[in-house]
């Protein structure tokens, strides 16, 4: 099992939320999660340039922070759900927020990062 090199650092309410969707694709997967999209399979197909070891990390921390929870059945394949808390929730107005600065801005930042 995976053991961190850093100790994890909570001196801020920042730093909890850096904690939290410090990932490359968790943002991305509580958004699609918040627009139905629930199941592994269907989430791997809207991402596909993540590996599904990747995607299945990420969606067990979040499911481990309480962002996500994970509904399994009992059933030939196995099949599991991933739904947002309320705690998940309350990220979307911050998830917008954040898009809509990212929008707002695309003509200056796509010129710093491109370059």
């Amino acid at each position: 099992m995976y053991k961190r090199k850093k100790n994890i650092t909570v001196e801020c309410g920042l730093h909890l939320f850096l904690e939290i969707i410090n990932g490359k694709w968790k943002i991305t997967l509580i958004w699609h999660i918040y627009n139905g999209v629930i199941r592994p399979g269907q989430l791997q197909r809207k991402i596909p340039k993540a590996s599904r070891r990747v995607l299945e990390t990420q969606l067990n921390q979040l499911v481990k922070h309480g962002i996500l929870s994970k509904e399994t059945y009992n059933v030939k394949p196995p099949k599991a759900e991933y739904s947002l808390t309320s705690l998940g929730e309350s990220l979307i107005p911050i998830i917008e927020s954040t898009a809509k600065w990212g929008e707002n801005n695309r003509a200056q930042l796509e010129k710093l990062i491109i370059s």
